[in-house]
């Protein structure tokens, strides 16, 4: 089969060739008897030669032949292309012509066998790969990569040479290193293929290497058969019981005897009160019993067997081993050496997408704490229903979707209409509640969570207990993909730069703006405020609705990533605390660092232990538990007079 299919493709090589270009009908009528009759053996030079005479007829004899519709007209044995036509067939002679019709009863079709019709598929190979058409050339393409055989080697590298466009053209030589790394005769050009994929981290890549390396587990009675990978030593790198079962099926040692089977044996051939020449009485050890199961062995009464001491011996006088499947040394050590290589890389990236999955669950975090670090961090306030305010700012979102199907227009007015119902929630509560309860933590603590606990049972009556679609714009869907490992979604780029966005807002509010001041002034000292002529509760009140506000664009932004329930917002409530708390309560700068910090650790324990979200959350916990023993003020400690409050 090698000897044939490196002719066809040595043929395929000189095809282009003006020269050598042969008339098809005149091939098939000189080799007639072969075709009518072909052999695998014999027929490969024919198919050859079509292959390559040069003839635009060629491809069309060797399609039809391989599909059955080559016939011959039974009244003058002439040969034609039939194309069936109602009841019978149009037939085009072998030079192109047409040569009218017959009926199914008038011709006989040639009927190759698998084996030559595997020929003529290799052989067709080289027009599909070069035909004009570049859908017929990639189909021809996804067709060798679906089902890799050694005879297209060849005709994909004579293809190369004429290949235009730039795109099918890195396909084929990408598909001509894979073919190469399996299937060229010349280890030093498997090599070389292997070598040339060391900077590339694709899965397909590492599925073709791969099984370069498999090895499996043989014994032997001296050196190692094979490309050796390491030598086993039973009763370290396996088991005495695996060890064996290899002598077993390599028929280098007899099945294991079981007490059970040497028992039955031996109490079946009992014959004048004893079993192999050894009375019944001496039959009390077990190496007694074991030479009677020998002796009965020996007599071929009994099939053979191992005994305990046998299998002993048997793995004292062998040696094990993995050895590579592949028998080449040269391409075993390229192929390790490229997929370490690949190994290495796959890692760095693996840790790049981890760092771009922390820094998007960091923004998730920071938006979700970024009201609270208002609320908490500025006014001291203590609010348990911060997560409440995330819900109904994302079953806003979800109503505005059910009056503006445009989902781009109904997420750009979701977010105001969000800022607006969560700033008056917010408002209401403290002029209602929180403003009576100031300086009081342990009551302001009780209070709103039990309003948490109202909002969500309000949350529920009105909506539900199924969760509600926000769904996000086309334009959000899919992921920036870098390579096959790295890649972000497009919602949590976006909620990166809304994150981004509200932390410059926030900067420019408490910086650069009198009600920035004024918070400032308020949170600071109050008396002296107010004996500058700033009214206290109306700060406090607008401070507590900013940071209301905000948690109700955050429940919009965070909706359009998670599920949208009324218990959503006690999924981040837990994690906005200790966003604010870790990272430095009054910091906004804080904020972001305890965001980072938490979503960094939180995305880490999870790769370390993927298998249980639940001792991610703990071991978390325990972590910041922990480090605030060592750190009470948080990552960034205010200074001053505000550090003393």
């Amino acid at each position: 089969m090698r000897l044939t299919a490196l002719l066809v493709a040595a043929l395929m090589w000189l095809a282009p060739l003006p020269a050598l270009a042969q008339d098809a009908a005149a091939i098939v009528a000189e080799n007639r008897e072969q075709i009518e009759k072909p052999s695998r053996q014999t027929i490969g030079p024919v198919i050859a030669a079509l292959a390559a005479s040069g003839d635009p007829m060629a491809d069309d004899i060797l399609t039809a032949w391989e599909d059955r519709r080559l016939v011959i007209r039974k009244s003058d044995q002439a040969m034609f292309i039939a194309v069936t036509e109602g009841d019978g067939f149009a037939l085009t002679a072998l030079d192109g012509t047409a040569a009218g019709s017959a009926v199914a009863a008038d011709v006989t079709a040639l009927k190759p066998n698998a084996g030559v019709r595997g020929l003529i598929a290799t052989a067709l190979v080289q027009f599909t790969l070069s035909d004009p058409d570049p859908t017929i050339r990639a189909d021809a393409l996804a067709s060798i990569a679906r089902d890799p055989t050694a005879e297209a080697l060849e005709p994909l590298r004579a293809s190369l040479v004429s290949e235009e466009d730039p795109v099918l053209k890195a396909q084929k030589e990408r598909l001509e290193r894979f073919l190469t790394l399996r299937f060229d005769a010349d280890p030093a050009a498997r090599v070389a293929a292997i070598e040339s994929l060391g900077t590339d981290t694709s899965l397909d890549v590492r599925a073709a290497l791969n099984p370069l390396v498999a090895t499996k587990r043989v014994a032997s009675l001296g050196d190692p058969p094979g490309n050796l990978a390491r030598t086993l030593v039973p009763g370290t790198d396996l088991t005495t019981v695996e060890a064996y079962d290899i002598l077993v099926a390599a028929s280098l040692a007899p099945a294991r005897l079981t007490l059970e089977d040497q028992r039955a044996a031996l109490l079946a051939n009992i014959v004048d009160g004893s079993v192999g020449g050894i009375p019944v009485a001496a039959l009390n050890t077990q190496e007694a019993r074991n030479r009677a199961y020998t002796a009965l062995e020996v007599a071929g009464t009994v099939p053979t067997a191992a005994t305990d001491d046998e299998v002993t011996a048997a793995l004292a006088a062998h040696s094990f081993h993995e050895v590579y499947v592949e028998p080449d040394a040269t391409v075993t050590s390229a192929a390790t050496a490229t997929l370490a290589a690949i190994d290495r890389k796959v890692a760095f990236m693996q840790a790049a997408d981890l760092g771009l999955d922390a820094l998007s669950l960091a923004a998730i975090f920071f938006l979700a704490a970024i009201g609270l670090a208002i609320t908490f961090g500025v006014m001291g306030v203590i609010n348990m229903a911060h997560g409440e305010f995330i819900t109904m700012g994302a079953y806003t979102g979800f109503v505005v979707q059910l009056f503006v199907p445009d989902y781009t227009l109904s997420i750009l007015i979701a977010l105001p209409v969000a800022f607006a119902v969560t700033f008056g929630a917010g408002v209401a509560m403290e002029r209602l509640v929180i403003r009576h309860l100031y300086k009081r933590p342990l009551e302001t603590l009780l209070a709103t969570f039990g309003i948490s606990i109202a909002l969500q049972q309000i949350l529920k009556n009105v909506f539900g207990t199924q969760a509600r679609p926000l769904t996000a714009p086309g334009w959000l869907d899919g992921a920036l993909e870098f390579n096959d490992v790295v890649s972000i979604s497009y919602i949590r780029i976006a909620i990166f730069v809304l994150a981004l966005i509200f932390l410059m807002f926030f900067l420019y509010l408490m910086k650069r703006t009198r009600l920035g001041l004024e918070v400032r002034a308020v949170t600071q000292n109050p008396a002296m405020a107010a004996s500058m002529g700033i009214n206290p509760d109306r700060i406090n009140m607008l401070t507590f609705g900013l940071g209301s506000g905000i948690a109700g664009i955050a429940g919009v932004a965070i909706g359009l990533y998670a599920k949208v329930t009324s218990e959503m917002g006690a999924d981040y409530i837990v994690q906005s605390f200790m966003t604010v708390v870790v990272g430095g309560v009054g910091n906004v700068w804080g904020t972001l660092a305890g965001a980072t910090m938490i979503g960094s650790l939180q995305k880490v324990i999870e790769f370390l232990n993927p298998s249980n979200t639940l001792a991610a959350q703990t071991y978390m916990i325990l972590f910041i538990i922990l480090f605030i023993q060592f750190r009470p003020r948080g990552i960034i400690a205010l200074r001053g007079r505000a550090a003393g409050d």
